[in-house]
Parts: C-alpha cells; structure tokens; sequence
C-alpha cells in the first residue's frame, strides 16, 4: 500500500461547503427565473401564433383578395422598413413615419401627465375644487375626440398641432380620473397619522398622498399612453403628410390593405413596447410594494 492511499483525503471547511452550496442555490435560482421568463413568453405567444393561422386559413378558404395573407403583409412590413421589393413611396420610410409618430404621441402624452396629474391630486383632495370643476369635466368627457377634429383643425390649423392635441384629449382623462381614485382611496388613517407627526401643507402631499395614489396614476399612466397610440390614426387625419396614422390613411385611399394592416401592427408593436417601459418603471418605483407590481 502506497503512502498516497494511507494518507487521508482533505474534508471541505464549512466555509467552503458554504459557498458551494451558495453557488448551487444561486445556480437553481436564475434557471428557474429563467424558465419562469421563457414560459411567460410562451404563454403570451400562443393567441397571437393562433391568430396568424385563423387568418390565413380564413383567408384561403375565402379566397378573397381584399385582405392579404400573412406572408404578404410580411413582405409588405421588410420592405416598409428596408425597402428592396417594391421600391415605392413607402419603400424603407417607416423610421421616417415612426420618429414623427412618437414624437406626436409622446408630446400629447407628456402634455396631458403635465396636467391631469396635478389637477387630479387637488380635486381628490380640496372638496371645493371637485365641486367647480367635475360637473364641467364630467360635461366634456363623454365628447368623442372625433367630433374635436373639425375644431382642432380650425384650432391650431392643418399639422402636428391638430394631432398633438387630440392625442392630449385622449390621454388626459383616464390619467386625471385614476389620479382622483388614487387620492380617494387613500386611507383616513395615513391623514391622521399624519397630522400627529406635524405633517402638513406640501409636505403632506409628498410623503402621503403622492406614495399612495402612486399605483392608481400608474394605471392612468398605462391607460392614457394606449389612449393615445389608438388616437395617432385619427390625429394625422388632419392633413399631415408623414407619419403611422398618415401611412394607414395612404393605405385605404390606394387599396393598399397590406399597407393598411402593416401600419395597424407597427402601432400595436410600439404601443406595447411603451407599455412594458411604464410598467418598469411602476415597478420599480413601487418596488417597496410588491402587491403593486405588474
């Protein structure tokens, strides 16, 4: 028998055997967040896969030739944004037509967040104040922001100006509504205790109100920026000559369907990006409330 064999092996410290089994705990951690990740997105894939093949096989069996089928809108969508196939007007113009788009909706969109939010923190707050102004924004709310188009374009006259504004009628009032709720659920006791600890005035407002109703001007925030995206369409209908809502438009008046549901997807796509960059940011300013996390 050799010395080797005779000579014992070294046990592992307990600090060692620590780290390992750290190191296999963090391991089967991030595989299961992981697979969580990867599940998420499986789930949320199968409506759209299935709407894909309803309407291609709706499509063949139809025969129609009003609407295209998938593979053509694909077609249709490469060369929107690379050009190369039909070397038409629209050819490789959507980076063009979507930076004008988002600049309109975002503008819309910020101006309404510049407003709504304020004004629904003090009429949640100062009975008053909710007593002038609900019974006129309870008039004007019902106004569908189509019949606004005449008067935008009389407004601010054929442009971007038209659009922006009616983007801004779209998403001001579900973000001032939530604001309200968000201040009206607020509960007594946060006030009073509050008040005990010499709170009061503006102070108030930012360590109370504006941490409580944070969660409820979020769902107004999600609200009003799908509100807006919805809107771009009837917004560029006022003459201007670039951007998603004006392609949509081009496309109905040339019988370009492809070019039609092209737009309606770039749309879809963008406005559900938005959306995932503002539940970020819900969640992780809300990151102290997990009940909150979307």
């Amino acid at each position: 028998m050799s010395i080797q064999e005779l000579t014992p092996s070294p046990t592992p410290s307990a600090s060692q055997q620590a780290q390992s089994d750290k190191a296999a705990q963090s391991v089967q951690l991030l595989s299961s967040a992981t697979r969580r990740k990867i599940n998420k997105v499986a789930l949320g894939a199968i409506v759209p896969v299935c709407l894909i093949l309803l309407w291609e096989l709706g499509v063949r069996w139809t025969g129609t030739r009003l609407i295209p089928p998938p593979y053509q809108v694909a077609v249709m969508m490469w060369d929107f944004a690379f050009g190369g196939i039909y070397d038409d007007a629209f050819s490789a113009s959507l980076p063009t037509h979507f930076w004008v788009s988002v600049q309109r909706v975002y503008g819309g969109f910020l101006l309404a967040v510049v407003l709504a939010v304020p004004l629904g923190l003090m009429i949640g707050r100062f009975p008053l104040l909710k007593a002038m102004l609900d019974p006129t924004l309870s008039l004007l709310r019902p106004v569908p922001v189509t019949a606004w188009l005449p008067l935008s374009m009389i407004f601010f006259g054929l442009g971007p100006k038209s659009a922006i504004f009616l983007v801004f009628l779209g998403a001001f009032y579900p973000i001032l509504l939530n604001t309200i709720f968000g201040v009206k659920s607020v509960d007594d006791k946060l006030f009073e205790a509050a008040a005990m600890l010499g709170c009061n005035g503006s102070q108030l407002f930012r360590s109370v109100v504006i941490p409580a109703a944070t969660p409820q001007i979020f769902n107004g925030l999600r609200l009003g920026l799908g509100f807006a995206w919805i809107l771009i369409v009837v917004g560029e209908m006022t003459g201007v000559p670039e951007g998603l809502g004006a392609v949509i438009m081009d496309g109905r008046t040339l019988s370009r369907t492809d070019l039609v549901i092209t737009g309606m997807i770039v749309i879809g796509i963008t406005g559900f990006l938005s959306d995932r960059l503002i539940v970020l940011a819900n969640n992780y300013l809300l990151k102290w409330s997990p009940q909150h996390h979307v």
